[in-house]
C-alpha cells in the first residue's frame, strides 16, 4: 500500500473511532440508568448494566445501532447478532426473541433504534431518484450489515442533538432523511425496497404477517390465508418462510407463546388461563409447546423471570 492509501485508510480508522467514541458518550449521557427512553419521536434509547436473558418481542420496521456492547436477536431458528461494528435492519413485524450478550456497569450496554416509517422511506426515494422496479427475490425481513463511517456519522450528528432540543425539532427530520438515503443506497437497499415501499413479491407475506398477527388466537387456515392472497398453499409456505425464516404454523406458535408469557408476568394468569386465552384448549398440549420454547415449563419460566428482574433491580439501585 502506498503512503497516501496508508494515510487515507490510517485517517478513516480515526474518523470511525472518533464517532464510536462520541456516540457512547451521547447516548450514556442521555440515558443514565438501565432502561428504555425516546427523547425523540421515533427514536429510543436503551441502557442495561448486566446482560439479560432472552426476552420474548415483536419487531417494528427499524434500524438498529450500538453504541456499545453486543446483542442478539433470534429469529425461527435462525440468529442475529450484532454490535458497535454492526447494524441491524428490520423491515416487517415479526415475533423475535432478544438478549443482551455484553454489558457491566462499567461498560453499561447502550443501544438506538430509530424507527423507519414507510412513508418516510418512499419521499425519500422518490426524492433521490432511486426507484426501481422489485425483482422476483424474497427478501429476508431482517439481517445485519457492517456500519460504514458514512452512516455512522449520520447517527452520530441525530444523537447529538438529544442536547438541543430546539435544534432537533428542524434537524432530526433532516438527519433522519439522510439515514434512510444512506441505507437505501447500501448493502441492505432491497429490504427497504421490496418490503417497507415497494412491496413486490413481498407485500403479500407482509400482509399474511400482519394478518397473523391479529388472529394469532384463532384456529390457522393456511389455504385460506392463500387463496386471499391468489398464491397456493405451497407457494405461500415457501415464500413466507424465505421473508420470514419460519413455517406459519411456527410463527403462529411463536406469536401465542410470547403472548402467553406476556400474559403471566404482566397480568399475573396462570399457565392454563395464559394458554387458553392466547389459542390453546389444552393445557398439557400448551405446556409441552411452551417447555419446548423457552426450554423450561411456563410457571418456573416465570418464577425465573421475575426473580431476574429483582436482581437487575437490585444493580440498578448501587
Amino acid at each position: 500500500m502506498d503512503s497516501g492509501k496508508r494515510q487515507r485508510a490510517e485517517g478513516e480508522a480515526q474518523r470511525l473511532k472518533t464517532n464510536r467514541d462520541e456516540l457512547v458518550e451521547c447516548i450514556a449521557r442521555a440515558i443514565r440508568e438501565d432502561g428504555t427512553i425516546e427523547l425523540l419521536k421515533g427514536i429510543r434509547l436503551r441502557r442495561s448494566s448486566a446482560p439479560t436473558a432472552s426476552v420474548p418481542g415483536v419487531t417494528t420496521p427499524s434500524f438498529c445501532v450500538i453504541a456499545q456492547g453486543c446483542k442478539e436477536i433470534h429469529l425461527g431458528e435462525e440468529t442475529y447478532r450484532y454490535d458497535p461494528y454492526h447494524y441491524l435492519l428490520t423491515a416487517v413485524d415479526l415475533p423475535v426473541a432478544t438478549l443482551i450478550l455484553k454489558a457491566s456497569k462499567a461498560q453499561p450496554y447502550l443501544g438506538l433504534v430509530l424507527e423507519l416509517d414507510p412513508i418516510l422511506v418512499g419521499s425519500v426515494m422518490i426524492d433521490s431518484g432511486f426507484i426501481q422496479t422489485p425483482n422476483h427475490i424474497d427478501v429476508k425481513a431482517i439481517d445485519v450489515s457492517r456500519l460504514d463511517s458514512g452512516l455512522l456519522d449520520a447517527v452520530v450528528r441525530l444523537v447529538r442533538l438529544f442536547d438541543s432540543p430546539s435544534e432537533a425539532q428542524f434537524l432530526a427530520p433532516l438527519v433522519t432523511r439522510e439515514i434512510v438515503y444512506r441505507l437505501l443506497m447500501g448493502k441492505q437497499g432491497d429490504r427497504l425496497r421490496h418490503i417497507a415501499i415497494l412491496g413486490g413479491y413481498t407485500a403479500p407475506i407482509a400482509q399474511a404477517v400482519e394478518q397473523l398477527r391479529k388472529n394469532y388466537d384463532r384456529p390457522l387456515r393456511i389455504d385460506e390465508i392463500a387463496r386471499d392472497l391468489g398464491m397456493s398453499v405451497s407457494g405461500f409456505h415457501h415464500r413466507f418462510k424465505a421473508v420470514t425464516a419460519m413455517s406459519p404454523l411456527q410463527f403462529q406458535k411463536q406469536m401465542r407463546l410470547q403472548e402467553a408469557r406476556r400474559l403471566m408476568l404482566g397480568e399475573h394468569l396462570d399457565a392454563a388461563s395464559a394458554g387458553f386465552r392466547v389459542g390453546y384448549n389444552d393445557a398439557s398440549y400448551f405446556n409441552r409447546e411452551y417447555k419446548k420454547l423457552f426450554g423450561v415449563p411456563p410457571m418456573r419460566d416465570v418464577e425465573r423471570l421475575r426473580e431476574a428482574a429483582i436482581q437487575d433491580d437490585g444493580l440498578g439501585a448501587d
